[in-house]
Order: structure tokens, then C-alpha cells, then sequence
């Protein structure tokens, strides 16, 4: 059976919980809970597993915070013994309009400390990627500010919607790959 990654990038407690950064734990719980399993406290992250069309998806949301993501990221993909290609990561983009999602198989870290870890442990950015759009509507020297806000009201209407099609988006990279995935899912 093939295993499959799938890094949702966040920082733990619940003052982060809502916030914009925290996308990435969003579409692993939506996952997670759409095929009602439930994650658990493992090293580095919190783990759950699924199967979807006989893949295996390992879910983790490291427990690291976000600058220190690559060691969680690096410890579930050796001691699950999964290739890098195998491996979805799932970020937050200022550079997307709200709620677009794009979903390549490389790039940069694009100033974001979770994918600079990541790169930085595993010594490449050759590595699938869902980026979901946050927008970039914040004043000079606001964007910690916006990054770590909550969603606004007009946000919070299509919120859910957007982040179901991420997750339906994942479980088709398991099972049709990463370019029929991207094709599929990049203007949606």
C-alpha cells in the first residue's frame, strides 16, 4: 500500500488556533475528520492516519511551532519510511487571493519560516506543496499582525467550502498524482 505525507503547518495552543498562519492544521483536521478518524500526540506532531482508495495518508501537524517544522516533517518521513514525492505539505500564501489554492510540486520558502525549516532539514524544496491563499491585505509592517490574526467575517462565509476543496485536493494527489491533482484543482 502506498503511504503518503501530509504536513499541515501550524503552531500549537489555542491562541493560534483561528488564526490565518494556522491553515495548514485547518485541512488536516478537515481530512481527518471527513474520514472520522482522530489525530493523537505523537513525537514532534499530532498523527493521524487514513486510508482513502488503498493509499495510506499519515496526517501530522507538528507540535515543533512553526519555525522548527523540518524536524517533525524529517522524523515522520524516516521513520514512516516515505518518499519526499509522497510527501504534501499544506501552507498559508499571502501571495494567493483568499481561499485560492496552488498546488506545485517545488518552490521557494517565500519568506515562510515553516517551508525555510523544512528546507532547510531536508536540504531540498523539490517537494509537493498545497499553498492556500490568505491574501495580503495588511499595511506596511502589519503582516505578523495579519499572518497571526483571526479570519475576518467575510472569510469566515466560504471558509469551510475552501477548505473542504483543499482536502478533497490531497486525497486526489494520493490517488491520481500530482499533476492530474494540480490540473484538476489549481483554478478551482
Amino acid at each position: 500500500m502506498s503511504k503518503f505525507l501530509i504536513v499541515g503547518l501550524g503552531n500549537i495552543g489555542d491562541e493560534y488556533a483561528e488564526t490565518r498562519h494556522n491553515i495548514g492544521f485547518k485541512i488536516a483536521d478537515q481530512l481527518a475528520s471527513s474520514s472520522a478518524v482522530k489525530f493523537s500526540t505523537e513525537r514532534y506532531a499530532d498523527v493521524a492516519e487514513l486510508k482513502h482508495k488503498g493509499k495510506q495518508l499519515i496526517l501530522i501537524k507538528p507540535s515543533t511551532y512553526m519555525n522548527l517544522s523540518g524536524k517533525a516533517v524529517n522524523y515522520w518521513l524516516q521513520s514512516e519510511k516515505i518518499e519526499i514525492e509522497n510527501m504534501m505539505v499544506l501552507v498559508d500564501e499571502l501571495a494567493l487571493p483568499f481561499g485560492k489554492i496552488r498546488i506545485g510540486p517545488k518552490g521557494s520558502d517565500g519568506g515562510h519560516n515553516g517551508l525555510k525549516s523544512i528546507q532547510e532539514t531536508l536540504n531540498t524544496n523539490n517537494y509537493p506543496r498545497l499553498r492556500f491563499g490568505i491574501a495580503n491585505e495588511f499595511n506596511k509592517g502589519g503582516q505578523v499582525d495579519y499572518v497571526l490574526g483571526k479570519w475576518n467575517e467575510e472569510e469566515l462565509k466560504t471558509l469551510h467550502e475552501r477548505i473542504k476543496i483543499a482536502s478533497d485536493s490531497i486525497k486526489a494527489f494520493s490517488f491520481i498524482g500530482l499533476q492530474r491533482c494540480m490540473n484538476e484543482f489549481n483554478n478551482k
